[in-house]
């Protein structure tokens, strides 16, 4: 069966064939301006600030921003797989869409933690990029994050808690943090409405 013949055996009529291309068009154009509203194409590179795009990461943001590893990383050097591109991207696009569907259903928590899979990543990168200091100095590097959690050893957090963050990283503990927001991607016309309504 051709591609004709099949299109006009579920849309029959001429109305329904401009029914189909409208509702097509609103849903892509939908899906469009989803994507641009929560700035996805930000999450395609490495640059740090496109995590503040959801307002609670500014202190995650802040207190990296202040530590000495905002000298020499980004986030996704340690949140990230380094093994391989096909890990790295597979993770990047799991993990955008669980923060994209707390941050829709706003179901985030106020202090975020990383969940174990996360945990293992972070850790691992810790011993990758530390691995001199890890492997010939101490025996950290010895031990992974399933080890760890086991209670055969300690997670490298458990000693470096202030490294990469800080304490109290949560909305309340550094309300007035200077991050780079990112500017709006509502039209100046709707904002001017929009203000002018609340009044």
């Amino acid at each position: 069966m051709e591609f004709n013949q099949f299109i006009n055996r579920i849309l029959p009529s001429r109305n329904r064939k401009r029914t189909a291309i409208v509702i097509a068009g609103v849903i892509t154009g939908g899906f469009v301006l989803f994507s641009y509203m929560m700035r996805i194409h930000t999450y395609l590179g490495d640059e740090p600030s496109a995590c503040v795009n959801c307002h609670i990461m500014a202190p995650h943001y802040a207190t990296w921003f202040h530590g000495s590893h905002s000298r020499s990383t980004t986030c996704n050097d340690c949140h990230v797989p380094q093994d391989n591109f096909i890990k790295k991207w597979a993770f990047k696009g799991t993990d955008g869409l669980k923060h994209t569907a707390a941050f829709i259903s706003f179901s985030e928590p106020q202090v975020i933690r990383a969940n174990d899979a996360s945990a293992k990543i972070i850790m691992n990168n810790c011993i990758r990029c530390h691995e001199q200091l890890n492997i010939e100095f101490v025996s950290a590097g010895r031990i992974n994050y399933m080890m760890a959690k086991a209670g055969e050893g300690k997670a490298c957090w458990d000693c470096h808690r202030e490294t990469g963050h800080g304490t109290g990283n949560s909305l309340s503990s550094t309300p007035h943090a200077l991050v780079p927001y990112p500017n709006s991607p509502t039209p100046a016309w709707l904002q001017k409405i929009t203000k002018s309504n609340k009044k």
